[in-house]
């Protein structure tokens, strides 16, 4: 990689930390495990392998690496996600940290706006729809309990 190439790809490392931070702290408000930190190296270990592939190794397949971006990162979220007797937990903060992954993979591939755009959603998805999940949580009949 040219000197060029290396720090375009440092200012890509850091916009990927940004927009992934910001998708961690909605997962850190909610007391998740795989909270801020968790998020932005995602989004930065997702950035810079997708930057490698691009940039260091000219004319060869950059997909593989991306393919395999992406089932790395599937395998630490199958970490994140838990089963306990009242059901599976933190699905969805193993599917935001899946989703932190291809803004940085985004970023790298030079696609500012999209990740950025991204960004925005994910946090909307995080943030808001909660909300409605909570309103219609408590609208569902709830199952009949046999008297004792």
């Amino acid at each position: 990689m040219s000197l060029e190439e290396q720090v375009i790809a440092i200012l890509e490392v850091l916009l990927a930390a940004l927009l992934s931070m910001l998708v961690g702290l909605n997962r850190e408000r909610m007391g998740k495990a795989a909270g801020l930190r968790t998020h932005m190296l995602a989004g930065v270990g997702a950035c810079i392998f997708t930057a490698l592939s691009i940039h260091a190794f000219p004319g060869d397949d950059t997909s593989r690496v991306a393919s395999n971006v992406v089932t790395g990162i599937g395998f630490l979220c199958a970490g994140v996600i838990w089963r306990h007797e009242n059901g599976v937990h933190d699905l969805t903060t193993a599917a935001s940290v899946w989703a932190t992954a291809a803004i940085g993979m985004a970023v790298a591939s030079g696609a500012w706006l999209l990740a950025i755009a991204a960004t925005v959603i994910i946090w909307f998805i995080l943030a808001l729809m909660r909300y409605v999940d909570l309103y219609y949580d408590t609208q569902r009949p709830q199952p009949h309990q046999p008297a004792n």
